[in-house]
């Protein structure tokens, strides 16, 4: 039987974290740190330790408890916050996984931005009026010793302004952008400035007309379903990529799959609290549909997009396809079987 793994924090259900932790579960035991599992990652789990993996030295001192009696073959998480709990235990167990110092600078945007500036990378700073209208685009990468693979492209889809809250995702297993060599040279200089290795990380990057600029970099598996889509598109399985790291082991990157997918999530149309919400089952016959979840319910106070966050989301559904055009288009005809009600209440943003 398999070595497990211990998982620090489950995430949460409205970024999707359950798709990863199924995948991991159904490779290797997990033994999950979090004060208080939910409900829907108790069936994934071989074990429970009830400590706070967001207090690092009592996360570390519960793991390395657990370890001295119990087999740990690696240690995960894809919560940013919990990167530097992570990085001290596997530096304490001798496990793969992340210099500590570079896990508490991908925790922290100000000495994220200050290490990738000191290393003269291009980045989108949150003050820079020319990040808005670019595109985003997030290279889904696996870092070994000596190579960095962009196995994937995410092309993200932001709300409108102040939240700009992702509205769809979309990986394509032919976008153009994975022959573009700034792309790629961006990407492998960020990884190398950061001191990445052995493992997934996620470098978001905005295409702006002086080339790719780095927003941000997250050394973890990413949610909102990405990994399914990047599944979907090429058959690589991110979240056994991530175990597999963890764990010493070189993982299975070889595509499968020469596709399109795209997921995508509704969000309420404006502030107040949600009376009825309904998807109609006529959506589960469409021939492009992989999954359409209601991610809410009725009775709770919900916020419109301009100011929303993921916790608002009513329902999410993901598409496959042969290109993103195809993707797009199932897109909006599955909007069509999602109906939702919201009792406006007092805008509390009105000046």
């Amino acid at each position: 039987m398999a070595q497990p793994v211990v998982l620090l924090g489950a995430g949460r259900r409205e970024t999707c974290d359950e798709f990863p932790l199924a995948r991991i579960a159904a490779l290797r035991p997990v033994v999950l740190v979090d004060p208080d599992p939910p409900a829907w990652a108790r069936p994934y789990l071989s074990a429970h330790l009830a400590a706070d993996p967001a207090r690092e030295t009592q996360a570390a001192e519960a793991v390395l408890a657990h370890a001295a009696g119990h087999p740990v073959a690696g240690v995960l998480t894809w919560s940013t916050e919990h990167l530097a709990a992570a990085a001290r235990i596997t530096g304490r167990l001798g496990l793969p996984g992340l210099p500590y110092e570079t896990a508490a600078a991908c925790a922290d945007p100000v000495a994220l931005q200050a290490l990738l500036l000191r290393h003269r990378l291009p980045t989108a700073g949150p003050g820079d009026p020319e990040q808005t209208p670019d595109p985003l685009v997030s290279a889904e990468t696996v870092v070994l010793d000596d190579e960095v693979r962009i196995v994937a492209l995410t092309r993200t889809t932001p709300g409108p302004p102040p939240a700009r809250v992702a509205l769809r995702h979309c990986v394509h297993a032919h976008d153009g952008l994975l022959h573009n060599r700034f792309l790629r040279q961006c990407v492998e200089r960020t990884v190398r400035a950061l001191g990445l290795t052995y493992t997934v990380a996620h470098v978001t990057l905005r295409l702006t007309a002086r080339g790719p600029r780095v927003l941000d970099v997250a050394p973890h598996l990413p949610g909102d379903l990405i990994p399914l889509l990047v599944e979907r598109a090429t058959g690589v399985d991110l979240a056994a990529a991530a175990a597999a790291l963890a764990t010493g082991r070189h993982p299975e990157l070889t595509p499968t799959r020469q596709r399109a997918a795209a997921v995508q999530f509704a969000y309420p149309t404006v502030t107040g609290r949600l009376t009825h919400l309904r998807l109609d089952p006529a959506a589960d016959h469409d021939p492009a549909a992989d999954r359409m979840l209601l991610t809410h319910r009725p009775g709770a106070p919900v916020t419109a997009a301009p100011h929303a966050n993921t916790g608002d989301r009513l329902a999410h559904w993901v598409v496959t396809a042969d290109n993103p055009t195809d993707c797009e288009t199932a897109l909006r005809r599955l909007a069509r079987h999602l109906t939702a009600t919201v009792l406006p209440t007092t805008d509390v943003y009105a000046a």
